[in-house]
């Protein structure tokens, strides 16, 4: 058991140094191409840092742990929303501009819209709905990029220099680099954790759903806490919360949708709570709940608030909880 659990934290590393590689690669190029902050954090940053989930789910469903690739992405959205958000709102709230919340805030709850239907009617996720994802997935993209170039080209450049550390730009040789070198870590990282996490699991007769939820979706998403920390330090609030937005969508419509059409699998329900499916009383309804505490006060008052970090906390505290039980 020592092996796999060693193998595990080696994964986790790996995921850590890869995910952190590919934001600082990705985020240069996106500066050198004079894309609006805003933009980099809902869509470029969001993919770097949702990456470990997609490799994980996909390495997942493709090896048969429809389970693990389905709590993985439900698992991360309660993660990154009532843990890595909370913490920074708890420890730094901050002002935010609604009009830079709304596309992706309406686009993650349409996502998640058709997920739960899913889930609480047909309880089986098909290939047409791993396709129906990912065009959502699309779509949004296409979207948010469209919006982005609208602005004017002066306006664009000038937010965007006005973020750039000075003196930091990396050479594109780096940049690409960081891009390759943190995707192929990314890789290995999750292969050793999906590998090792299912040992682990049924080592200690624990389900893949329950270590999916926890462990697999805390270590897959702390390339998100990486980059909301480092956000809010720098004082790009934008930047944060439209990365933790933007990767729960893409854990809805890109994690969920390439998993689901490698291999289609049923709605989880080796864990039972209360005498029913825990992902139907439990994780789906926490899901929405975390995501409208975090999205309703931005949307509403321009800012985020001290007491939302604290409320989210103590559900991810007792999210954890009931997990053991």
């Amino acid at each position: 058991m020592l092996i796999p659990i060693l193998l595990f934290i080696l994964g986790l590393i790996c995921l850590i140094k890869g995910g952190d590689w590919f934001v600082d690669g990705a985020v240069s190029l996106a500066h050198r191409l004079n894309l609006p902050e805003i933009l980099i954090g809902a869509t470029v940053v969001a993919i770097g840092t949702t990456l470990p989930e997609v490799m994980v789910s996909a390495t997942s469903a493709a090896t048969g742990h429809g389970d693990l690739a389905y709590g993985n992405a439900i698992g991360s959205i309660i993660c990154n929303t009532a843990l890595i958000s909370a913490l920074t709102m708890a420890i730094r709230p901050a002002k935010i501009e609604r009009k830079n919340l709304v596309v992706p805030s309406i686009a993650f709850f349409a996502a998640a819209a058709v997920y739960c239907v899913i889930s609480y009617i047909t309880k089986t996720f098909t290939r047409v709905t791993g396709i129906i994802l990912l065009a959502m997935f699309v779509a949004y993209m296409a979207i948010s990029v469209k919006q982005s170039f609208g602005k004017s080209k002066i306006s664009a450049a000038a937010e965007t220099q006005e973020k750039k550390p000075e003196g930091k730009e990396l050479p594109v040789w780096k940049m690409i680099l960081f891009l390759v070198l943190g995707a192929a870590l990314i890789a290995v990282g999750a292969r050793l954790l999906v590998d090792n996490g299912t040992k682990i699991a049924e080592g200690f007769g624990v389900p893949e759903t329950v270590i999916a939820l926890t462990f697999v979706a805390l270590g897959t998403s702390l390339p998100e806490l990486v980059t909301a920390i480092t956000s809010l330090a720098k004082g790009h609030g934008a930047l944060s919360v439209g990365n933790i937005i933007g990767a729960n969508l893409f854990n809805l419509v890109l994690v969920s949708g390439i998993s689901i059409t490698i291999q289609p699998f049923d709605l989880p329900s080796s864990k039972m709570l209360w005498g029913h499916n825990a992902s139907l009383v439990l994780d789906l309804p926490l899901m929405l709940l975390v995501m409208l505490i975090m999205v309703v006060p931005a949307l509403v008052k321009g800012r985020l608030y001290r007491w939302q970090g604290i409320v989210l906390l103590v559900l991810y505290a007792g999210f954890c909880a009931v997990q053991m039980i």
